[in-house]
């Protein structure tokens, strides 16, 4: 019999997570649904799902497996909808939120009669949106976290890792508030600091319009993390919101630690501040997906003459390297110029560099 997958959110993770299903389990019946009507559409006509459900609640009693690919509010109230149905035996239920502790704790629910919630958060993402952006190799070797809860049967966490292999993710099973707390560390505070820190230039940017200017460079790179979605992050603290308190708390004593080695002026902790930053930093994994999108940026020197930038993408496109940023850092008359080029891999990022660099290019990435 012909196994369904129900997917409630159409959008770069769903999109994406239903062609890595359909590309390892060709067989099964994607069915999608979202609030979004148009995103619907072009889902289907981009044979990214199957069938449109009109009302999830008709088709969720007869499929195999339930995927939440909508922001984790949005996703307990489906969870809170599913539990009047009779869900099919041995259905699973899974979600992509970035919290975990609250829907877990809902999902708990919906756990019986061999109905199996497990919460679940692959750590990928792209700088472009909504389901066109849809990618089969979005989540390939980034970390994807599985967060049963307690007592779910190995077999059944199997299984939806079976259901998964198509990502070709690499899979780490947390509890729930594990999960929450790491996040909260290596994701969720540095998003917060960044958006403070560009709240804070741009309150000096009213005074001072040259400081926006100047920010357009290093501090727009450091801070891209603070253009995300305001919706997602607002969600994000409030269903983290305990332990984002206890390490803002955290923060705000560092800093008041900096404050005192600038007021006595004490050079030789200033100093091992910094270096016990870059040691660490020094010794972090080079090359892999974490919590943070990677950038995948490399850097082009280019000349100032007409046709430069059409003889780069030529050159890549040649070579079937797909580009998905483009941006001119500088290019004034008699000096070089530079091109920011994003790409969806670092595998693409190494070959576009190898592949300018035999066209004379001077390249660099950051490390």
């Amino acid at each position: 019999m012909r196994k369904r997958v129900l997917l409630i959110g159409l959008g770069l993770i769903g999109g994406s997570l239903a062609l890595s299903i359909k590309k390892e389990h060709p067989e099964c019946e994607i069915i999608g649904f979202d609030v979004d009507k148009e995103a619907v559409k072009l889902a289907l006509s981009l044979q990214i799902i199957d069938r449109i459900s009109i009302r999830y609640e008709s088709d969720a009693s007869n499929v195999d497996l339930i995927i939440l690919a909508t922001p984790v509010v949005s996703s307990i109230e489906v969870l809170s909808k599913l539990e009047s149905i009779s869900l099919k035996q041995n259905c699973l239920i899974t979600d992509v939120g970035s919290t975990k502790r609250t829907i877990v704790e809902k999902g708990k629910q919906l756990t019986k009669d061999d109905v199996f919630f497990i919460g679940g958060h692959p750590m990928a993402g792209s700088h472009k949106t909504g389901v066109a952006a849809s990618n089969v190799r979005l989540f390939e070797n980034a970390f994807y976290i599985i967060t049963p809860s307690e007592g779910t049967p190995s077999s059944k966490v199997i299984q939806l890792q079976n259901w998964l292999r198509g990502t070709k993710a690499r899979f780490i099973e947390l509890n729930p508030d594990d999960h929450d707390k790491f996040t909260g560390m290596v994701s969720h505070l540095p998003h917060v600091v960044a958006a403070a820190l560009v709240r804070q230039t741009g309150e000096m940017g009213k005074a001072y319009p040259v400081v926006s200017q100047l920010a357009a460079g290093g501090f727009r790179d450091i801070t891209r993390i603070a253009s995300a979605s305001p919706t997602m992050w607002r969600d994000i603290l409030l269903q983290n919101k305990d332990i984002l308190l206890s390490m803002l708390k955290e923060w705000d004593s560092a800093m008041k630690q900096v404050v005192e080695m600038l007021e006595e002026e004490d050079g030789e902790e200033i100093f091992r501040f910094f270096s016990e930053a870059k040691q660490l930093r020094d010794q972090l994994p080079v090359g892999q997906k974490g919590a943070l999108m990677p950038f995948n940026d490399l850097y082009v020197d280019v000349p100032d003459h007409p046709g430069v930038i059409s003889d780069v993408t030529s050159i890549l496109a040649e070579e079937r390297i797909s580009i998905t940023n483009i941006q001119i850092i500088e290019a004034r008359e008699d000096i070089m110029g530079v091109l920011r080029l994003t790409f969806r891999s670092k595998e693409d990022l190494n070959t576009a560099k190898k592949v300018l660099s035999n066209h004379m290019y001077e390249t660099y990435d950051m490390p």
